[in-house]
């Protein structure tokens, strides 16, 4: 009973200073985050609208990508303007960016992530910013004169945000957006907590941060599983860097978690049809092991 009961102690030491330590991060991210969806959406999405017709070339793939990351919406959201944007004559190439970025990065993920400190934030911004770009350069070569989604099925997007006084608006999407990650944070710092407690520092160091190229492919292949939600990855990435795992695993990691979430996945599933699916997979995979090994190389 003893021995449970320091174990106990110790652990929630881990918790709770992992806890102080993260806590004003997601809440901020998520008061902003609710804020952008609330307040900003709309202007979002009109702006990606407004690319319609132009003849901006590479820009134009550019530009669909930042505003798939400025969009707050997750990839259930995304697929639905996606679909209507497509039936108004967007490219493909256009709306792969959009969607590529707006998997893996949002508004609220942003702020969540400058917990990791500044260099890491800006990897990440920038891998998840070329991810989208590259994606759709690839739709545009490879795909140039036929299609490559198929949005069939799927109807308007649903405004949830409509309550008539802007201040309830805003609380209610608040209120959502703590329910839906709320629990995620917590188990997030729990296994940190675990990993701190019972995983030497030194294992985590040769796992991914003492051969680059390995730890790199761990990272990457660990995230597959382990992403359920940016909230609580943020924890466990925040103690695995500071037990030694690499910035490029960490960038690895921050591709392939939000990419391969289950839910993002079946979603994808149903718009890209299996062969197509498959080579979305292949693509994640390659430019985040390209992504990681470049990140040690610079960094």
């Amino acid at each position: 009973m003893e021995i449970l009961r320091r174990e106990f102690v110790y652990l929630w030491y881990y918790f709770s200073v992992q806890f102080e330590q993260i806590f004003g991060w997601w809440v901020l991210g998520m008061v902003i985050g609710s804020a952008v969806s609330v307040f900003a959406k709309d202007y979002i999405h009109c702006a990606f609208q407004s690319l319609q017709g132009k003849k901006l070339g590479f820009l134009g793939i550019v530009a669909a990508s930042a505003l798939g990351i400025a969009s707050p919406l997750c990839m259930y959201g995304t697929i639905p303007i996606a679909a209507s944007f497509s039936k108004s004559g967007m490219k493909d190439s256009w709306l792969a960016a959009f969607m590529m970025s707006s998997i893996l990065l949002n508004p609220q993920l942003i702020i969540y992530s400058a917990a990791l400190g500044g260099t890491v934030l800006t990897v990440r911004i920038v891998s998840c910013f070329l991810c989208g770009i590259v994606a759709g350069l690839l739709i545009c070569f490879f795909y140039r004169d036929r299609p490559f989604f198929n949005f069939t099925g799927f109807a308007e997007p649903q405004n949830r945000d409509t309550d008539p006084n802007i201040i309830l608006r805003y609380i209610k999407n608040l209120g959502r957006n703590v329910k839906a990650t709320g629990l995620y944070f917590l188990i997030g710092v729990l296994l940190s907590a675990l990993f701190q407690r019972y995983v030497p520092a030194e294992a985590m160091t040769a796992l991914f941060g003492g051969n680059e190229a390995l730890g790199v492919l761990m990272a990457a292949t660990i995230g597959v599983p382990l992403y359920a939600c940016g909230g609580g990855t943020i924890p466990l990435l925040q103690q695995w860097l500071w037990d030694g795992m690499s910035v490029g695993s960490a960038a690895s990691f921050m591709l392939t978690g939000p990419s391969t979430k289950i839910t993002n996945l079946g979603a994808l599933k149903i718009v890209l049809g299996l062969r197509r699916f498959l080579l979305y997979l292949i693509y994640v995979i390659l430019f985040s092991l390209a992504t990681g090994l470049v990140v040690n190389f610079v960094v």
